[in-house]
């Protein structure tokens, strides 16, 4: 989606851009915020939002200073602080705004607790909500109130929205006819004599599928990484096919006519058949294979499956994303191998001809690299970020001016502080003890900011206490990589590792720990 527009927005845009630059150099400062799920013909195109919030801004007195357009976005299941656009402004921008404005207030939030999170986090960094077309104010009591009660309105309707999808994907499931939904691949949907939606078979991938069947059942039969060159050197299916999505493909029991549904089984995506009300199941369409056919398929893809050791919650590979291959740049990660009852795990890269030479024993290199990042990193103290307001600091130095340019005009001739000895020596006095107050303020405190402040440990002593994880986390985050360059050795089955260390110049900023205000809320 895209926002389009015509020369009359252009022309409505650069008015209120002129308008804006004859604001202030303090005019409070005023962030956009521009969300739409779908674009129809009844809803509030985002040129409209936008040129509504710039003449809602200019009504305020405020200056636009960004605008968060997040388009195809859905305020049900995508809180402010993960889109895009607005995410990045309220997790790492928030010095540079002081007020969000917004058409309505369910083009912002749909759900009470992200209303509620949102206001928590304005309170804290002295932000104000303003919707154009709701009654929402965060300065004062009675918007507050008026904010939570259409909060609680937006998330009735979006429950109530929920609700309805919901029953509609349940009722479509014990249906022969096809209503909604994606067919399976092998299927396209196509209108019967009566006008109804059905499934009938895609004749290519019913080729393709057929031909995948024959592959798998020969005496030598091809693996699936060969039968997705040829059936994309066919053209059969595009060249993004990989060996993975055509397994998927083959195992999927629609194949045989049947409704089905995703069953996330132990992290593997499969398909299992949907039983009617007379607990068979429920045919929507005719079969590429019959039921012997799809068995003895599986039976033959079973066969050829490696029987891979079950994964681990915490993933496979540890130091993933910083661990790299030397010759071919891409990641190492662990493969597990099965033989005569025994485990074996080699570190391996991708794109390196069968993986490269397989570095045994993964547990030595994570070792290897704890101890090369404590020597460069580990005394390094932790700085965490924090948000510091201006307002006070500002407010000081605007009384610090008051005052200095009072004692000044006194002091001309003929002032009040003039007529005796005694008094212009007092207000000339107290007035060089106002300029020093106002020349030793740093202009830095009387804006917004994030400050860095060491929290008393350093690295080793966090590390230590986070363990590999923590390590692990904050070497991705800050973009430290260690290249692995394996040598074959003459008579030796392992090869001979070489790491290397790769730290960015700007490590100890990168280092610096920023607090997330939305982790309860996730």
């Amino acid at each position: 989606m895209e926002a389009e527009w015509s020369p009359a927005d252009l022309a409505l845009l650069e008015e209120l851009k002129r308008a804006e630059a004859l604001l202030p150099d303090d005019a409070p400062r005023a962030l956009l915020s521009v969300r739409l799920s779908v674009l129809t013909d009844d809803t509030t195109s985002p040129v409209r939002q936008e040129l509504d919030l710039r003449m809602l801004a200019r009504e305020r007195g405020c200056r636009v200073v960004g605008v968060a357009s997040d388009l195809n976005v859905s305020a049900t299941k995508v809180p402010p602080w993960k889109r895009k656009e607005l995410g990045d402004w309220l997790n790492n921008r928030a010095p540079e705004f002081d007020q969000i404005l917004f058409w309505k207030l369910d083009r912002f939030v749909r759900r009470l607790t992200d209303l509620s999170t949102m206001i928590d986090w304005c309170l804290k960094y002295g932000k104000n909500l303003v919707s154009k077309n709701d009654s929402i104010d965060l300065t004062t009591t009675a918007g507050k109130i008026m904010v939570t009660i259409v909060g609680g309105i937006a998330e009735i309707e979006a429950a109530n929205t929920s609700t309805r999808v919901a029953s509609l994907w349940d009722y479509t499931k014990t249906q022969s006819e096809w209503l909604v939904g994606k067919p399976t691949y092998g299927y396209e949907t196509a209108e019967d004599e009566s006008g109804k939606v059905v499934l009938v078979i895609d004749q290519d991938a019913r080729r393709a599928l057929r031909w995948c069947r024959d592959a798998a059942m020969r005496v030598r039969p091809a693996s699936a990484r060969r039968m997705v060159k040829v059936l994309v050197r066919a053209g059969l299916c595009g060249p993004g096919l990989t060996a993975a999505t055509l397994l998927r493909r083959l195992r999927n029991p629609a194949l045989m006519g049947y409704r089905v549904e995703e069953d996330k089984n132990g992290g593997v995506r499969r398909s299992k058949i949907v039983l009617g009300s007379d607990a068979k199941p429920i045919r929507v369409a005719e079969p590429i294979f019959e039921k012997d056919e799809f068995e003895s398929l599986q039976t033959a893809l079973d066969r050829r499956s490696k029987n891979q050791p079950t994964r681990s919650p915490d993933g496979a590979t540890k130091f993933l994303g910083v661990l790299i291959c030397q010759d071919c740049d891409t990641n190492m990660t662990v493969q597990k191998t099965s033989n005569k009852g025994r485990s074996y795990a080699y570190l391996r890269c991708g794109k390196c001809r069968s993986g490269g030479q397989g570095a045994p024993n993964p547990e030595e290199v994570y070792s290897r690299l704890v101890n090369d990042v404590l020597k460069v990193l580990g005394d390094e103290p932790v700085m965490t970020r924090e948000y510091r307001q201006g307002a006070e600091a500002r407010k000081e130095q605007q009384q610090l001016e008051e005052s200095v340019s009072y004692y000044m005009t006194g002091l001309e001739p003929g002032g009040r502080f003039t007529k005796t000895r005694f008094t212009k020596e007092k207000a000339e006095k107290t007035l060089d003890d106002l300029i020093k107050k106002l020349e030793a303020m740093d202009p830095e405190s009387t804006k917004d900011r994030w400050v860095a402040v060491h929290n008393g440990k350093s690295f080793r002593a966090h590390w230590e206490e986070g363990g590999m994880e923590a390590m692990a986390t904050d070497l991705l985050r800050v973009g430290v990589k260690c290249k692995i360059k394996r040598t074959k050795v003459k008579g030796v089955r392992a090869p001979s590792i070489r790491m290397k260390l790769m730290i960015p110049k700007d490590v100890r900023k990168r280092l610096i720990l920023k607090e997330d205000d939305f982790a309860e809320a996730f």
